[in-house]
């Protein structure tokens, strides 16, 4: 057996205490359940727990993944950021619908969201960036993302001259980057099961609110 398969067999999942998960106290509408899952996997010491995996669909409609930072959660929806001339940007220019997936092992939970999504406005935008850190910013004014390097040496000169405009204007725009809002329309929560009785509750939008439902592991 080679090294990978090896430490791949190796690997366990949730040997330990994993928190009980009753859906029947489940609130009427997920946020509010999104808000309690995170501030409790915060509270566990879960690393990134603001990290989620953001999938998209290219114009030829091969799906695309990639892992990005929760900026928000509120009544608008799931919001992160990017550069609109980025790969994502690009996509969901021409095609606005995305899946975000969190996942906080220290729980064995998992939260996925569906949905539209939507551009905030360069305000908000601007806000979001300067919200941020210094190495966020100069990240930001660095920009060409996912466009094609030559070298690192180009990068790190780059990224020089955006971390000293950065620290020297730490007021500088960056144009295209943008805030994007997922407004669900359908929201998962997992809570693994040491025996492999998980539990999956599903929230689905209607025209009547949020229905409620429990789906097979």
């Amino acid at each position: 057996m080679t090294d990978f398969h090896a430490a791949l067999r190796s690997l366990r999942v949730w040997d330990t205490e994993l928190p009980s998960f009753d859906p029947a106290d489940a609130p009427a509408a997920p946020l509010a359940l999104f808000h309690d899952w995170f501030t409790e996997a915060v509270a566990a010491g879960q690393t990134e727990p603001h990290t989620l995996s953001l999938a998209t669909v290219d114009e030829d409609g091969r799906p695309d993944v990639r892992t990005v930072m929760l900026h928000d959660a509120d009544a608008r929806g799931w919001h992160f950021a990017s550069h609109a001339t980025s790969a994502k940007g690009h996509q969901l220019a021409a095609r606005p619908e995305a899946a975000i997936g969190f996942y906080w092992p220290d729980r064995g939970r998992q939260v996925r969201v569906r949905g539209h999504v939507t551009t905030g406005t360069p305000e908000e935008a601007y806000e979001d960036l300067h919200a941020r850190t210094t190495g966020a910013l100069a990240a930001a004014l660095v920009g060409r993302q996912s466009e094609v390097l030559d070298s690192p040496g180009t990068l790190a000169a780059a990224s020089e001259a955006a971390w000293h405009r950065a620290e020297t204007e730490p007021d500088a725009a960056a144009p295209t980057w943008t805030l994007y809002v997922l407004d669900p329309v359908e929201v998962e929560f997992f809570q693994g099961d040491a025996r492999r009785r998980h539990l999956r509750l599903r929230y689905r939008r209607t025209p009547d609110g949020w229905t409620r439902e429990l789906l097979w592991p």
